[in-house]
């Protein structure tokens, strides 16, 4: 698989070494290539020049690449850069980074991206995923569908807990892809039995995400004083003055 990353900063390069790894073949493209900057990936191309020219693009060959990255940190030469690679050289996948949220609702099908990255989004998930027990957590959308990597860990008391995979009828368009369990991932299989605190992997569309929720926690459920994290982004159930 060839990869052709535009922008060769911290990001740049981080992903250009672990797909070198991977043995993907890798083409950098920068506007400033300095000696430091060859010195410190080797083993890839580098491509002098502004990715939102064609010319530039074409040096670098993108219309052979199978995957364009665009991962400057410059909102506007990432969606130029992933709409011309689509446009003009018809590259099968484009992922770009967002680095401002508010800029996010370009990253899509319209300015040729397939897969966008949002740092803060990213971290704001990862920070969810830590202490949220029993709430969806948005890992990532799939862009130009309605389906979200989504991850929900078990309360300790869920109704689900002692129950095989293979008996559980998830919502509609609720796909189970994979159980964490004391750090190590697990395929699911129909008879693995869920225990309280696994974190389990979904795929799922937006609209059936609080089915899920409440199939594991329903509200009538009493809330477990153990599993209230410090920290949640949504907002917090109202609690009589005498249960603090």
């Amino acid at each position: 698989m060839r990869v052709v990353i535009i922008g060769a900063g911290s990001v740049g390069r981080s992903i250009a070494r672990e797909l070198l790894t991977k043995g993907r073949s890798v083409t950098l493209v920068d506007r400033s290539v300095s000696p430091e900057k060859r010195t410190s990936v080797s083993g890839v191309q580098w491509v002098e020049g502004d990715a939102a020219e064609l010319a530039v693009l074409s040096e670098a060959d993108v219309a052979s690449a199978d995957v364009v990255v665009a991962a400057t940190g410059d909102d506007k030469v990432n969606l130029v850069a992933s709409m011309l690679s689509k446009t003009e050289f018809l590259v099968p996948r484009t992922v770009a980074r967002v680095s401002h949220p508010s800029n996010e609702w370009m990253f899509g099908d319209m300015w040729g991206v397939d897969v966008a990255v949002s740092t803060p989004r990213t971290m704001t998930a990862l920070v969810e995923e830590a202490v949220s027990v029993g709430r969806i957590v948005k890992i990532f959308s799939f862009s130009g569908s309605r389906t979200d990597m989504v991850e929900i860990t078990i309360p300790r008391r869920s109704p689900i807990v002692g129950r095989l995979v293979g008996s559980m009828r998830w919502p509609a368009s609720c796909v189970l892809v994979g159980i964490i369990r004391d750090g190590q991932p697990i395929a699911p299989s129909a008879h693995d039995a869920l225990e309280a605190h696994d974190e389990l992997m979904f795929l799922a569309e937006s609209e059936h995400l609080r089915a899920l929720e409440e199939l594991l926690a329903p509200p009538s459920a009493p809330q477990d004083p153990e599993e209230l994290p410090s920290i949640r982004t949504e907002e917090m159930p109202s609690v009589r003055p005498e249960e603090h």
